[in-house]
């Protein structure tokens, strides 16, 4: 864990590109809800992501299908107040224009985030990549210091998932003015380190398996998303503690009733 280098005059969305340069992948927890964003910043992480999946879910929604366009605004709204970078998952951008995605971006940017997560598909199809970096570029146009991350899915999903392929969308997006490339679902050592030696902007993978975060650094990656792990994990154990009761076993522990009404007592106060 690590703690906020922000110092007190300098602009959240500076201080949050600069979490890509340390000596190891900046880690990147993903939040669901007020509650989880809040205790990720009591664990003292330096900044901190959403999951669309997690923000859906908990909205009773399926992830996807710009389901989570309107609950993003209202969390970035109540998370103002963070005393570290946020950035949010904004799926597609929750529409096919350039200028409308860019309109929504600046409406979330008035909460506060450092950064946004934007990925080429939608609903689970790769989407034209000349239209995804024209997405970017109006971001940029209308927020030049926003961190734009730009999720490339072609691992994710299963389509077109060549190094090939995906490298053609990653640069075409970096052309754009993208100040990062995400790459979930790659996991191959080899092709993660070929793409961080040929892209010029911070790489960022989800949590890797059998890989720590000093191994992916060696490979050059900047940046590591828990993605919605923490949001599954969660009901895991939920389940875990009713089926633990059920059958007389111990419970698992939870954090302390006491610690996370503190954190939305101190959260709340004006």
């Amino acid at each position: 864990m690590t703690t906020n280098p922000r110092a007190e005059s300098e602009p959240v969305t500076t201080a949050f590109a600069r979490l890509h340069d340390g000596p190891t992948p900046l880690l990147l927890p993903n939040a669901w809800d007020v509650t989880s964003a809040l205790a990720f910043v009591r664990a003292g992480y330096s900044a901190i992501g959403t999951t669309s999946f997690g923000v859906a879910a908990s909205d009773g929604r399926p992830d996807g299908g710009r389901a989570t366009r309107d609950a993003n605004l209202a969390l970035a709204e109540a998370l103002r107040r963070l005393p570290i970078p946020l950035s949010i998952d904004i799926e597609d951008g929750y529409h096919d224009e350039p200028p409308a995605v860019a309109d929504y971006v600046a409406t979330l940017s008035r909460s506060g985030v450092a950064g946004i997560n934007i990925e080429d598909s939608s609903a689970e199809v790769l989407i034209d990549p000349a239209r995804h970096a024209a997405k970017i570029t109006a971001i940029k146009d209308r927020r030049p210091d926003l961190f734009v991350n730009a999720r490339v899915d072609t691992y994710w999903l299963g389509q077109d998932a060549t190094p090939e392929h995906t490298l053609t969308r990653a640069e075409a997006y970096v052309r754009a003015g993208a100040d990062g490339v995400f790459l979930p679902g790659l996991t191959d050592p080899d092709t993660l380190r070929s793409a961080t030696r040929a892209l010029p902007v911070p790489v960022n993978t989800l949590v890797v398996p059998g890989l720590t975060l000093a191994e992916l650094a060696e490979l050059g990656v900047r940046r590591v998303s828990t993605g919605s792990l923490p949001y599954r994990a969660a009901l895991h154990a939920a389940l875990d503690v009713a089926a633990a009761t059920r059958d007389g076993r111990t419970p698992p522990s939870g954090l302390p009733y006491s610690e996370l009404q503190a954190a939305l007592v101190d959260h709340a106060a004006p």
